[in-house]
């Protein structure tokens, strides 16, 4: 009962930020300039021409009204029709959904495998030269921008290498991971820094606890410390991590799969920035919002997981 009513908050609070979301959008992309119109038929077309097609789509009704009809058919989910493409925005959305899904889960968990060895050694190695090294490093990787570590992954193991492919999607799931590989360590190697300092930066703080004192009188060593009771306390501030950075890594997935070729909602939301498609940048968008909804109601979910006081609201 506990869990349910922690979920049933958790929606609630969510209801606003989706909408503040669909509003923002829907104002921002009508206030870009362009014209969708004369941008789908490449200017080749006359003013009452525009004008007719305008009334065949009701873009020429009032932005409030406009507004109403888009939230009224989302919320049944209906997206509406892509102005380039003729399609059903919600189909378009779910075709191109999983291979997004799948590069943001391969690099969280790129990340999170990068990150946690390392800040056990930078850790346990506290101000001594592993430490620096790795501290070092996680600089060096923040500073990198996610598009400059793709076209340097390509060019090393994609075209120098030929150990992996440099786009596009497989077939099958073991060559789509395959295909994938390289977009994901993309991404988690800028992500992987932010892991690092975060869990280092938790670990020093839990050594300093009672439990620690406690285990440490009990005889256990360092490491034996760090990784059966540290590491598992340390957890909840990098899972906080992955929650706040999902609005980034979603931004990144745009970037990252342009570079590789990928057919996911990244590309797809560039080529409809592109021609002004209107209905497809709000789905895609209005989908964006709900993947960060959820993985942050996830990443709430885990909290009780990893310390079931959460989930009781105890200190």
């Amino acid at each position: 009962m506990d869990l349910l009513r922690f979920v049933l908050a958790r929606l609630l609070r969510a209801i606003p930020v989706l909408l503040g979301v669909v509003v923002c959008v829907f104002l921002t992309i009508h206030l870009v300039p362009g014209d969708p119109v004369r941008i789908m038929m490449h200017g080749r077309i006359s003013d009452e021409d525009v004008a007719a097609i305008y009334q065949q789509l009701g873009m020429d009704r009032p932005l409030i009204v406009q507004f109403f009809d888009f939230l009224r058919n989302a919320i049944v989910g209906d997206l509406g029709t892509s102005l380039i493409q003729k399609a059903s925005v919600t189909t378009l959305v779910l075709e191109k959904l999983w291979p997004t899904l799948l590069l943001l889960s391969l690099s969280a968990v790129f990340s999170t495998l990068i990150a946690i060895p390392l800040s056990l050694l930078a850790a346990y190695h506290r101000d001594r030269w592993p430490d620096h090294a790795v501290r070092l490093g996680s600089i060096v990787g923040f500073a990198m921008p996610p598009y400059w570590i793709g076209l340097l992954l390509v060019l090393f193991f994609g075209i120098a290498l030929n150990w992996f492919p440099i786009a596009g999607m497989g077939e099958g799931p073991v060559d789509n991971l395959y295909h994938m590989a390289m977009p994901a360590l993309t991404i988690s190697l800028f992500l992987g820094p932010v892991l690092i300092q975060s869990l280092r930066a938790s670990m020093l703080d839990a050594l300093t606890s009672e439990y620690v004192e406690v285990a440490m009188a009990k005889g256990l060593s360092d490491w034996q410390i760090l990784t059966r009771h540290v590491l598992r306390n340390a957890l909840i501030p990098v899972i906080t991590v992955l929650a706040v950075n999902m609005s980034w890594l979603l931004s990144s997935a745009v970037v990252v799969e342009y570079v590789f070729g990928l057919p996911g909602l990244g590309s797809l939301l560039v080529r409809a920035v592109g021609y002004r498609d209107y209905p497809l940048i709000q789905g895609v968008s209005l989908i964006f919002a709900v993947i960060v909804i959820v993985i942050n109601l996830l990443a709430d979910l885990s909290y009780t997981l990893v310390d079931r006081r959460i989930l009781k609201g105890k200190p």
